[in-house]
């Protein structure tokens, strides 16, 4: 394949872009940002960043695969409630870390 030719290949290719919070940034060693291929589901796509940087998902969601409380994921703006949701078509996964304190 021509060399412009696949670089135009590749900008057409859909990825996610996920966000990465500063709280679980030490899991993928310092990265802001980890681009994932297509993947049908938000469980998926967490399972894929699970088997790049093990115990990730583990801080995101818990026991029952339910999210965890403190964490909120944003799918392309939208909040997403369960791990479930559909991802396919979208473009950005931005994990949020609920921050404590007193």
């Amino acid at each position: 394949m021509h060399r412009l030719a696949f670089a135009a290949h590749l900008r057409n290719r859909v990825h996610l872009k996920v966000l990465i919070p500063g709280l679980l940034r030490s899991y993928t060693a310092g990265a802001e940002t980890v681009v994932l291929p297509v993947h049908a589901t938000l469980d998926e796509a967490l399972r894929d960043l699970d088997a790049r940087f093990p115990g990730l998902r583990f801080r995101v969601v818990d026991e029952q695969d339910a999210i965890r409380p403190h964490i909120k994921m944003f799918v392309d703006g939208e909040l997403a409630r369960r791990i479930d949701t559909r991802v396919a078509d979208s473009k950005e996964l931005m994990i949020v870390g609920a921050l404590s304190g007193g």
